[in-house]
This record gives C-alpha cells, structure tokens and sequence, in this order.
C-alpha cells in the first residue's frame, strides 16, 4: 500500500544521497536506463498520473453535489505519502453511496516529488486543508463541512481548526489510526534519541519529509499543537484506534486527552473483538465506515459490531 511506497521511495532518496562508487547495471537494462532517482516529471506526466488516478473517483470530488439535509459536505484527509485518490478509494465510494458529497484533498506535496503527499510542513499542509474547505463550502453552498481523516490527516485538520479558524466550519471530525502525541514507531524514537541518532538520521530526512519527523512521538510540532488541549470548543469528535496498529505506537497515542464532552475515543477491537485491521488495513474496514457513518449521521444504526463486516 502507499505507506510501503513511501517508504521505499525515502529510502531510495536518503541512499541516493550517499555518495557511492556506480553500480554496473545488468546489459538487459539497456543505455537508456534513467535510475529512478534521477529522473525528472515533467507537468505533463503529473497530470497525466493525475488524470488516471480520477479514473476511479467515481460519486465523489463531484463539484456539482448538493449536499442532502442533515449531511453536511465530506472532506477526507489522506495520511502520510499518500494522495486524494489512494487512501479514500474504498471509504469515499461507499460515503458517496449513502448520500455524502465527499471530496478528497491532496496536500503536502514537496519539493516536486510524485504522487507521495503529505511530506510538507504540516502548517503549511493546514493552510492547503484550509483553502480546500473554503472551495468546497463555496461550491455546495454548505455552512459546515465533516472531515475525516486517516493518520496524518488526523493531525493536519487538528492545526486548522485550532490556527486557522476551522472551528467555525468544521461540524465533526473523525479519524482512523489517528496520531495525537506522536507514534514511538515501537520504541524506535527512544532508541534512536538514546543512541544519539535521533538528530542526524533527522537531518537527512527533513530534505525530503519535513512532516515524517513532526508525527513522532512528543515532537515540537505535536507539543505546541497539544498545549492548552488538544480539541476545539463546539466540534465533535471520533477518533478510532487499533490494537494492532503497528506504525501508530502505542495505539493509545492516537486517543485525545482533553475532558471534553464531544470527544469519542474508539478502540476498534471494542467494536469487534476479532477485527485485527492495522494501520492500513482500517482505510478498508467495513466496521470502521459504519462507526464513522453513525458518529456523522445520527439516523444511521448506531450499533455497530462484526456483523457490520459482512456489509
């Protein structure tokens, strides 16, 4: 899935960054061979991935929807090295068939690297957030909008509606393997911070990600995103975590800490004890959309447990 993408692609770059003796390449490859590392995207090859990729979004990022009474419009917030098309591609089609208008946003591209969002500043991907809700709202005609995120996209919508005046048109947020005091990436942070190579393995990511070292556990960003509390006043919130969550670690770490009455803290297993869906796998999870489908409609079952995996 694209986290794998992601990371494969970082590594590719941190390596290409190594000075190294020239590999040989294999006769087969042929002269023409360009290494991926060093080819260059032209526009017109980032639209035309573009244009192939909106093949598929089909019943949403439908700028002419008008919203139904009582759904206010849906924006879906991809994580970390994914895009507007990737990570919503089983959640969207079925919010669009239960009469949402819901809208995908790509944000947090950087330095010209493909297809791999969020790896920006995440207040700079907060402003991005911002202007897309602007266009929805204008386009459907909606006072408020719903946000749903995965990952990343639980921490971005986080900034914008507590810097950039979001509290005023985001109705209620939810999010799937959400991310609040940063991920201990299964004691990796400690580990790296107590052998001294927390800073220098920083340095040569932040090139190429400045977002990846943002969502770790108790990082800059996160503490001055989570000081004076970590939710907005009239905003409601569900944020699912799971127990098998492997890359959000521990799991807990994704659960908000304010005392606020409009807060839902959801471990998944508590829906279903047998659902082992981990990081990426929740951006599939029957169980996970009708949970959501219940926090943002109230007319929707609002019981939902493993049955709701067969539909």
């Amino acid at each position: 899935m694209y986290f794998f993408k992601f990371i494969a692609s970082l590594a590719l770059a941190v390596l290409s960054s190594v000075e190294a003796a020239p590999l040989a390449l294999p006769t087969a490859v042929g002269a023409g061979y360009v290494p991926m590392n060093e080819r260059t995207f032209t526009a017109e090859q980032h639209a035309e991935h573009e244009r192939i990729l909106k093949r598929s979004s089909l019943g949403w990022n439908d700028w002419n929807c008008k919203p139904k009474p009582g759904k206010n419009p849906l924006i879906m917030v991809h994580g970390l090295g994914s895009n507007a098309y990737e990570n919503f591609n089983y959640m969207a089609p079925r919010f669009a068939a239960v009469g949402y208008c819901g809208y995908t946003i790509s944000y947090g591209f950087y330095k010209s690297i493909p297809l791999l969002g969020g790896l920006n500043d995440m207040a700079v991907s907060a402003q991005e957030l911002s202007n897309f809700v602007d266009q929805v709202l204008n386009a459907t005609g909606a006072s408020k909008v719903n946000i749903f995120g995965h990952s990343e996209g639980s921490i971005v919508p986080r900034y914008y509606l507590k810097y950039l005046g979001g509290a005023t048109k985001v109705e209620k947020f939810a999010a799937m393997g959400p991310v609040v005091t940063g991920s201990a990436l299964q004691g990796l942070v400690p580990y790296l911070t107590g052998l001294g190579l927390y800073d220098p393995i920083k340095k040569v990511i932040d090139p190429i990600c400045l977002s990846c070292f943002q969502v770790l556990d108790n990082s800059p960003f996160l503490q001055a995103l989570n000081a004076g509390g970590d939710t907005m006043s009239g905003v409601a919130y569900k944020f699912i975590a799971s127990k098998a969550d492997l890359l959000v670690t521990p799991y807990t770490s994704g659960f908000l800490r304010d005392n606020n009455p409009l807060v839902e803290n959801v471990t998944l297993q508590d829906l279903c004890s047998v659902d082992l869906s981990g990081h990426i796998a929740l951006c599939l999870d029957p169980i996970v959309f009708h949970s959501v489908r219940a926090f943002f409609d109230p007319t929707a079952p609002q019981t939902v447990g493993c049955l709701d995996a067969l539909h």
